[in-house]
């Protein structure tokens, strides 16, 4: 959309099209209640959600998007759901499987391996464009789905014998009864709503500000879809080991204010961006350095707060209810994503881009002082007996 030179308010409004992933609660109940004839209720969920993925996905490149248009869209609808259904499902099973001090880690590998995902899915799958027919493209996408499919008929079951609710009516309305009785239990959704929001905002137009600069989508590929998410790995492992010895509390207090403040660097480089003359022949190379350290740093921070955040999550999930419980608490994180992007295009026409960095780093500020009544939110060994 930038490389056609859509107005940046349009290209912030289409973050929109992630709303479908703020639903996945709806039927998060139906994988609490019901055990596959396969497997076990994790795992057989598991492999029937990668089966459709490896459907949907393929069939994406029958479709010619210029001729059926809706039929594309049929097909990403598919793959948006049984992805949505995988996520449920897999979040589910990480939290039964892990302990306390497990999470962080836990956490950091998985997100370690959907950035691994990204990395092959985006930057390899375009390279593929480039010598072969997309439908052959997304035939190999597909395909890598077996690596899911093999995961989960080796990956072991659970412990703990929680048991699925008893009816279907338990399994959609007794998580949430459970949840909204802890205490605190409306200021952890906002606290989960808020935190990783300013990371949101600063990332929301990474390529449209770039190319404002004169970087050549090359450029940005080599250094924002590879050398960042590169850092976004390292980030979150570092993270996910730091919590083993910094624990939850204050992990979320540290590695929120350096996501924060990384952001400063985005501010940094606009103002560099501003300083050199836009006829400056050599202008991308000096303003380069900068473009790769403030990616760097954005990254390897966000990186870690992230690993921190979904432990988070994972320690308020009851294994009872925990597909629908995760489900709904990353919806609420979905909803951060589209909308804390969506009105980023309008705020720098508004602003400019310095101002609108600064603005998204203070947008932190909210977050950190809610963890002051971090020691108030009530855990789940505390919570109420419907909870065991």
């Amino acid at each position: 959309m930038a490389s056609e030179h859509i107005n940046l308010g349009t290209i912030g409004m289409a973050g929109l099209v992630g709303v479908p992933y703020s639903l996945k609660f709806l039927w998060a109940p139906l994988m609490d209640r019901y055990l596959p004839p396969f497997l076990g209720r994790r795992t057989g969920w598991m492999l029937i959600s990668q089966l459709a993925l490896i459907f949907s996905i393929g069939a994406m490149g029958f479709f010619d998007p210029s001729k059926g248009l809706w039929l594309t869209i049929i097909a990403a609808f598919m793959v948006a759901f049984f992805s949505a259904s995988q996520d449920i499902v897999v979040d589910a099973y990480r939290t039964d499987l892990l302990d306390a001090k497990e999470r962080g880690p836990g956490a950091a590998l998985y997100i370690a391996g959907y950035r691994i995902a990204i990395l092959v899915s985006g930057a390899l799958a375009l390279f593929m464009a480039d010598q072969m027919p997309w439908k052959t493209v997304y035939i190999v996408m597909a395909l890598t789905m077996l690596v899911g499919v093999g995961a989960a008929l080796l990956a072991p079951q659970p412990t703990g014998g929680h048991k699925p609710p008893q009816s279907l009516k338990d399994a959609v309305v007794l998580p949430f009864i459970e949840f909204f009785s802890r205490r605190g239990a409306w200021e952890v959704l906002l606290f989960i709503l808020i935190y990783k929001i300013d990371v949101v905002m600063a990332t929301a137009l990474t390529t449209p500000f770039l190319m404002t600069l004169d970087f050549t989508k090359t450029q940005i590929a080599a250094v924002f879809k590879v050398f960042g998410l590169l850092a976004t790995i390292g980030g979150t492992l570092f993270g996910g080991a730091m919590m083993v010895r910094l624990g939850m509390k204050r992990s979320l207090w540290f590695f929120g204010i350096t996501q924060g403040i990384s952001g400063l660097s985005f501010m940094a480089l606009a103002h560099l961006g501003s300083v050199y003359p836009v006829l400056l022949l050599n202008r991308t190379e000096q303003l380069y350095p900068m473009m790769v350290f403030a990616i760097a740093a954005e990254n390897f921070c966000s990186g870690m707060g992230t690993a921190a955040y979904s432990a988070f999550i994972m320690s308020l999930c009851n294994k009872k209810f925990s597909a629908t419980q995760y489900a709904l608490l990353t919806s609420i994180m979905a909803l951060t994503r589209t909308m804390g992007a969506a009105p980023t295009g309008y705020m720098v026409q508004a602003m400019g881009w310095e101002r609108f960095f600064l603005l998204a780093t203070l947008i932190a500020i909210p977050s950190l002082l809610m963890l002051l009544r971090y020691d108030r939110w009530q855990q789940l060994d505390e919570a109420p007996a419907i909870a065991k």
